[in-house]
């Protein structure tokens, strides 16, 4: 199954080089495990645009959907046989990265 492992931040900073150097070692380790599938980082909720099509005319926005103190700054798209194991690879993936993370299964 896979799962989508969400990195969360309440800040713009990027990561530190300790912090990149974690994240390099914890990525191949997933590709070695066999658990990677895909991942990357996100530009700030400040380069964001919102696209609402559902009316009559399209509506085009800057800015977030949503007004929030966190959000997305990456993921991971990891192979996992159960969602015990996933949460174990996003407690190393907090862990490397120094940030909070979101674990959801793709349905």
């Amino acid at each position: 199954m896979q799962y989508l492992v969400s990195v969360i931040n309440d800040s713009s900073d990027l990561a530190t080089d300790e912090e990149d150097a974690a994240i390099d070692v914890f990525n191949e380790r997933l590709q070695a495990e066999g658990h990677w599938v895909f991942a990357g980082g996100l530009g700030g909720p400040d380069m964001a645009t919102v696209i609402d099509n559902r009316g009559v005319e399209s509506v085009v926005t800057d800015g977030p959907f949503v007004e929030t103190k966190e959000w997305i700054v990456g993921f991971w798209i990891v192979e996992a046989p159960d969602l015990d194991v996933a949460l174990k690879l996003a407690a190393e993936g907090s862990k490397a990265c120094n940030r909070k993370i979101e674990v959801r299964p793709f349905l």
